[in-house]
């Protein structure tokens, strides 16, 4: 059997580790893992370009995982994100891809979560620690971590740590740590502040750089041309042209701005549609609320910035819709890479007007291909019934503070009840358990029964308050 230069095998990998990754599926390096991590296993500094999706996350896990002695029980790793969302989908990666190591224990250091819980974690020990650059920064000046057997450093989707104003915080975070360490940046783009960060905290770091590209087959990309006008009224009606023409089930559409935000989520509830929006401040409670609620498919559209947005991975999202072009074409790229995931098919559909070709044309020169232009007038609603997601989210009071398991609510909804419906598990969706909230999806057509048999019922043989999230059903 011949083997690959793509293969994981080619890498000086432990046996139990590629037996690992072939069981999670891993058989085939990613452009970015093929790239990076002969550079990384030998131990030097590296900044990698390349989108979310891309791999990106197991190219330095491996790395760091490599560096790692598992019967050392201390800090030897820290991975900066700059959000939580973002923060917790690399602990689980990195879980996963440990697995087959001896017991290593990683621990997720975010804003947005007591640090009692924290605190307790940290000193029942931690080999990997994962977190956001302000929240690292208030255990580092408690004193709470100690780095001196730390060896590996990785800053994830630096760009955006940028954009989000953290550079003094990660110049704070990187001069605690030991001079002797390996320093890995990712980031999706490449702007200034990444040559700052590479001459103060890194060693002479090799550059890699993977095309930011998708397959042309998996991702069917559109362009309207809208008119130029002061006011944006006639783009917001696109947005919602397009949304009644392709009627898909779950979409994230793209502002520049938080005010464009704003507005576009305004006329599309005004239109009929379950629209949430995702603003940089928004509190980390219902930042957490928006995201489940768009994850779990009870909401139709979410409306976002760049910055709001990145660090989100959501499954089966059928369309990203681009209201605003952005000037800089590889951030184009990372928007339309949301869609087409894995094995699925997505639309990316953009909107622009004439003042704007110029971002177009560094976008064609980009992908290497014309765009393909289509009129508004061919926009017709496919329906007269408005768009609603299949899904609606019940809220409830208590968490896993009250020992609530998803278990626990699905066993409410689906066991019998004198004088209540039974729900089949077909018709219960995702269940999300934090630390003082439960949210879970049920089938639109079943949420009033569902809310009054939980209402009414019990859940681990207690009363609960529960309520609807949506505005209407």
């Amino acid at each position: 059997m011949t083997t690959s230069s793509n293969d994981f095998s080619t890498l000086s990998l432990p046996a139990h580790v590629l037996a690992n990754l072939t069981q999670l599926g891993y058989t085939q390096m990613t452009p970015i893992q093929a790239a990076a991590l002969p550079v990384a296993l030998l131990g030097k500094d590296l900044i990698a370009q390349a989108k979310t999706g891309s791999g990106k996350t197991a190219a330095f896990a491996l790395a760091l995982l490599a560096n790692l002695n598992a019967r050392r029980f201390a800090i030897q790793a820290m991975v900066l994100c700059p959000t939580r969302e973002l923060a917790d989908q690399v602990t689980t990666e990195i879980r996963r891809l440990a697995r087959a190591e001896e017991n290593i224990k990683v621990v997720t250091l975010c804003g947005g979560v007591a640090l009692r819980g924290q605190i307790a974690s940290l000193e029942h020990g931690a080999h990997i620690v994962v977190g956001t650059p302000g929240r690292i920064m208030d255990h580092l000046g408690r004193g709470n971590l100690n780095l001196e057997a730390m060896n590996t450093l990785v800053l994830d989707e630096a760009d955006r740590m940028l954009d989000m104003g953290f550079f003094d915080d990660i110049a704070v975070v990187a001069k605690q740590c030991p001079k002797e360490r390996q320093t890995l940046l990712f980031s999706a783009t490449y702007p200034e502040g990444i040559a700052k960060i590479s001459q103060q905290f890194m060693k002479n770091p090799q550059t890699i750089t993977v095309q930011a590209q998708h397959e042309k087959s998996k991702i069917r990309q559109r362009w309207y041309q809208v008119e130029d006008t002061d006011h944006d009224e006639a783009r917001l009606d696109a947005v919602a042209r397009v949304l009644n023409h392709y009627r898909p089930v779950s979409t994230l559409a793209f502002c520049n701005t938080k005010s464009q935000c704003r507005a576009l989520v305004q006329l599309l509830k005004d239109r009929g549609f379950i629209a949430l929006a995702l603003f940089g401040e928004l509190e980390q409670r219902e930042r957490d609320q928006v995201l489940v609620q768009f994850a779990n498919r009870s909401c139709s559209v979410l409306v976002a910035t760049d910055v709001a947005a990145r660090g989100l991975d959501i499954a089966q999202l059928e369309m990203v819709i681009n209201d605003d072009v952005t000037p800089d074409s590889e951030i184009h790229i990372h928007r339309i890479g949301r869609t087409g995931r894995a094995d699925e098919e997505g639309w990316a559909i953009s909107l622009a007007t004439m003042d704007e070709m110029g971002s177009v044309g560094k976008i064609e020169v980009l992908q290497k291909a014309e765009s393909e232009w289509h009129k508004l007038e061919e926009l017709t609603p496919a329906s007269k019934e408005p768009l609603r997601p299949p899904m609606a989210t019940l809220q409830i009071v208590g968490g896993r503070k009250e020992k609530i398991r998803a278990g626990d609510v699905l066993g409410a909804l689906t066991g019998e009840a004198d004088g209540f419906s039974t729900f089949t598990r077909e018709q219960i969706g995702k269940i999300n358990v934090n630390e003082f909230s439960t949210y879970v999806a049920v089938d639109r057509r079943i949420a009033a029964d569902a809310l009054h048999k939980l209402s009414m019922g019990k859940v681990k043989g207690k009363s609960v308050r529960v309520r609807l999230m949506d505005d209407e059903v």
